[in-house]
């Protein structure tokens, strides 16, 4: 296993304990237009946390030897997220079939239409994340939405993806003392109100060290690697092993 973090054990100490509340783009109908507004919002947090160049690096990196055939995305919203990550690196992954999995569809057309412009087959699976029960999964990646979980319901959920992939990338808010300042961050980049409520209790749910490694399933079996990516972000990788 893999455990490296940027900042070192002493800036560890200070980290708060994990607390998981309810968020407010969970609850509001997809439709609403305070929700519209805050799945914008997301999409540039995710360009300012990086989080599509450490998702395409990632995956790259666990797949060299062998490139998947499907892909499935936990919590896809609108499915821009993992759209950004194929478009760097659809040239080196041709065909991919692509499953955006939500308990609800809030993928526009033109989503699922630049998918396929990359050669990639996209497909929309609504369904909450525990009721899902697929086939097998060449990869299984999840974007800011492992922190929504309790530490039991966590597990739980890494259990069913551990049965069903083949390897899993995730990436999640790094957790630190301070989540308030996240919100005013994010108000200094203009998001709205509901997005800077949800930043700060997506730090405070986030995760340090190897916290998500400490839950999975089988660790013997898979080759786990768990760590601070750039200055807001948290990578684990876990790929089962031959």
């Amino acid at each position: 296993m893999e455990a490296r973090l940027a900042g070192g054990t002493k800036s560890n100490q200070s980290v708060m304990k994990r607390r998981v509340e309810a968020e407010l783009l969970d609850v509001l109908p997809a439709d609403d237009r305070r929700a519209i507004r805050s799945r914008r919002d997301l999409r540039r947090v995710n360009a300012w946390m990086g989080n599509h160049t450490i998702m395409a690096h990632a995956l790259q990196l666990a797949g060299a030897d062998r490139p998947p055939k499907e892909i499935v995305e936990l919590g896809a919203g609108d499915g821009d997220f993992l759209l950004r990550v194929a478009q760097k690196i659809a040239p080196r992954w041709p065909g991919v079939k692509v499953t955006l999995l939500d308990r609800r569809n809030a993928v526009a057309p033109r989503t699922l239409a630049s998918f396929a412009a990359l050669g990639w087959r996209p497909e929309v699976a609504v369904a909450d994340v525990f009721d899902w029960r697929p086939a097998r999964a060449d990869v299984v990646v999840a974007n800011l939405f492992l922190h929504h979980f309790t530490d039991a319901r966590l597990r739980e959920l890494l259990r069913l993806i551990a049965e069903r992939a083949g390897w899993f990338v995730a990436i999640e808010p790094h957790r630190f003392a301070l989540p308030w300042l996240c919100g005013q961050t994010l108000w200094f980049i203009g998001a709205s109100g509901v997005t800077r409520h949800d930043g700060v209790a997506s730090i405070a749910a986030g995760f340090v060290r190897e916290e998500i490694s400490a839950l999975w399933p089988d660790p013997e079996n898979w080759q786990l690697t768990e760590r601070r990516a750039g200055l807001f972000s948290h990578l684990f990788v876990a790929r089962k092993r031959s």
